[in-house]
């Protein structure tokens, strides 16, 4: 295919996420015509059993708006989330019968940060979807939003479904919204172009990005989709984005949109979400050898090298890990509760051991939960 990207036309497992906008009427309901014309697309790449498709998709909150008599979407959670209970069945609902027109089966996954950044949710949730790909079931993903907190506001699912495609081994991921790709200005305004390829954050340092969607149902923004591509790019998984019209285009290869090079290598799976989609619930203060310890050799984090904790978490939640001068330098889960660690920081793991017993020989972050972060 002259003039194709061929890291699209092999792509064989592919990730494309569609936003709100793309999927409901001015109103907010949800547009049967608009969801049956992305179904026509998705079912079409994946005809030919040389294309397995994950689908990450918005729209649960927004489908939920018009049967609850709101107007927009509300700005406090419990609504959000009374919006998203009632939309995410009419959302998988539509996709169901819509996908059934092909005699292809839909699986609702339904994911929050937690599912994923915990090792044993971890490989559930990739088990789960590898599944149900072998066994010629479409996912589709959405965020928890009925019980999510921090990360219903995780932007308008481009970052989760970044996430997803790394989780899944995707070979593509293909963002589709109401702009045919990324510009360098406004695209209202006269003189602005779309930028056709980027090979790194270098191409895109000039340009001004905004922040607020057109449409007023979803979250996201052009600045969302950027930070989803950068993720996606990081980890080793090109990316298109581009509008929902032109998704046919985008998955046969077709130069449409903007597409993101690959700028990295695949990462420890876990360590991306813990990264990028984990909340941390405290932080713990590591006096200077610890720092070094983390940063420079790789070390797992050890009560010798706490000088102080703040928060209040549980065994297995995300913490920060901090310099003395409050500069954050690295995430992990923790081993222990907030309120079991006062007494053991300062001494080695070998005396607590003697004193407290064997259970306390442990690190506090062990470095395979434990990931780097930048600045």
């Amino acid at each position: 295919m002259s003039g194709a990207r061929q890291e699209v036309v092999g792509a064989r497992r592919v990730v494309v996420k569609v936003g709100s906008s793309s999927l409901t009427t001015a109103a907010g309901g949800l547009d049967a015509d608009r969801v049956d014309a992305l179904v026509d697309v998705l079912a079409k790449a994946r005809s030919g059993g040389e294309k397995e498709i994950v689908l990450v998709s918005s729209g649960a909150i927004a489908a939920g708006l018009a049967p609850l008599g709101l107007r927009r979407r509300p700005k406090d959670l419990a609504r959000q989330q009374a919006a998203a209970s009632v939309g995410q069945g009419l959302l998988v609902a539509r996709y169901t019968a819509s996908f059934a027109r092909y005699g292809v089966r839909v699986g609702q996954v339904l994911l929050t940060t937690d599912d994923t950044s915990r090792r044993a949710h971890y490989r559930n949730a990739y088990r789960t979807l590898d599944q149900l790909l072998a066994m010629g079931a479409l996912p589709v993903v959405n965020e928890n939003d009925t019980v999510a907190t921090d990360e219903i506001r995780f932007g308008d699912n481009d970052r989760l479904a970044a996430l997803v495609a790394h989780l899944v081994r995707a070979d593509l991921l293909v963002l589709l919204s109401d702009v045919d790709g990324l510009y360098d200005g406004d695209p209202s305004l006269p003189g602005t172009s779309r930028i056709d390829e980027v090979r790194g954050p270098q191409d895109i340092a000039h340009v001004s990005i905004g922040s607020a969607g057109k449409a007023g149902v979803g979250t996201g923004g052009m600045a969302t989709k950027v930070e989803a591509t950068r993720i996606a790019a990081a980890a080793g998984v090109p990316v298109v984005l581009t509008s929902a019209s032109q998704a046919a285009d985008a998955l046969a290869g077709r130069p449409t949109g903007t597409f993101f090079h690959a700028t990295g290598r695949r990462s420890a799976d876990r360590l991306l979400w813990l990264q990028h989609a984990s909340t941390p619930q405290g932080h713990l203060v590591l006096d200077d050898g610890a720092v070094r310890a983390v940063t420079e050799r790789g070390s797992s984090l050890l009560p010798a090298g706490i000088a102080a904790v703040e928060g209040d978490f549980t065994a297995g939640d995300p913490v920060e890990l901090r310099t003395t001068d409050g500069r954050a330098v690295a995430r992990g889960l923790v081993n222990f509760d907030a309120k079991e660690l006062p007494r053991l920081l300062g001494r080695s793991t070998r005396e607590l051991a003697r004193e407290l017993g064997p259970e306390y020989e442990r690190e506090v972050v062990h470095r395979d939960d434990l990931v780097l972060l930048q600045g």
